[in-house]
């Protein structure tokens, strides 16, 4: 692996060699190297790109890592993993993906993943985008997730998308039975004439199952952000949604949440707001001797935490 694949791994991945434990790395569309554990195995598919990943029941405390690196300007992959996840289990999956186009094609990787959640089952699912280049190729990701939650399981999503990235369209599906909970933090940054869609559809089918849905993002130059969401309560369950954007310089946000209640005991909540920084928080900022630049940049730290 050379310098840049190690720093475009340090980015999305926080790693600076090759993990302990379980893991599988992508570099330029081929597989790079992977790992099994005692409790976690990853199997190749046959019939198409991408990997399946089995978590015995009872798995406590272990990690997976599965960052994609391209560095070859042009590539484009479409990539599928699946993960199986047994009873009563507590695992870590960081995944990922960065591109370094130094070309003037475009580079692109698609990754649909499918979580398969069994009862009881908890997972904490990272995922970091990043980009960079010296070319004029765009960089461009579409990650597609589709989660099935079985009884009492809890998925929690991290995404951020916060450098490099022109283009991105990420889709997220989920289904949740009794007692089940989803989770999802999102943080995006666009800024030059980049676009990015995140578009969320969860139905609430489970008694007493419950969604939180939050996307933060700034955006700014002359980018453009288009946030929806819809969240169906199909029985007695607890679901909230909610986007909050910084708009800056010529950006465009927009905000389609929507809900529907098809169970007089379906608790919904949506909630959306767009708009610019405070002049006061400026002027607070700037008291303490920052300029608006970095008044800026502070505020925007904040928000994005």
């Amino acid at each position: 692996m050379d310098a840049i694949q190690k720093t475009l791994l340090e980015q999305v991945a926080g790693l600076h060699e090759v993990p302990e434990g379980a893991y599988s790395i992508r570099v330029n569309g081929q597989l790079y190297g992977k790992n099994d554990s005692v409790n976690i195995s990853i199997v190749k598919k046959e019939d198409k790109p991408g990997i399946d990943i089995y978590v015995k029941a009872g798995t406590k405390n272990e990690s997976l890592h599965i960052p994609v690196i391209l560095s070859q300007s042009g590539l484009k992959e479409l990539v599928y993993n699946d993960f199986h996840i047994g009873e009563d289990c507590d695992v870590t999956i960081v995944a990922g993906c960065g591109i370094h186009n130094g070309g003037s094609e475009a580079s692109e990787h698609s990754g649909i993943h499918a979580f398969y959640l069994a009862k009881n089952a908890k997972v904490k699912y990272v995922e970091k985008h990043y980009g960079e280049g010296d070319g004029n190729g765009k960089n461009v990701m579409n990650p597609t997730t589709v989660a099935v939650l079985a009884e009492n399981s809890y998925l929690e999503m991290e995404t951020a998308q916060i450098k490099g990235v022109d283009s991105t369209r990420r889709k997220t599906e989920a289904k949740l039975a009794d007692g089940a909970t989803l989770i999802v933090r999102e943080k995006i940054m666009t800024h030059g004439e980049q676009f990015a869609e995140t578009d969320f559809t969860v139905d609430l089918d489970g008694e007493d199952c419950g969604a939180h849905l939050v996307s933060r993002s700034v955006a700014k130059d002359n980018s453009r952000q288009t946030f929806l969401s819809r969240v169906r309560g199909n029985n007695r369950c607890s679901g909230h949604t909610e986007c909050d954007a910084i708009i800056m310089d010529g950006a465009q946000v927009t905000a389609l949440p929507q809900i529907e209640a098809n169970h007089v005991d379906a608790s919904l909540i949506h909630e959306a707001a767009i708009g610019k920084i405070a002049g006061e928080q400026l002027i607070k900022l700037m008291t303490l001797g920052l300029s608006e630049k970095e008044d800026e940049e502070q505020i925007i730290n904040g928000f994005l935490k």
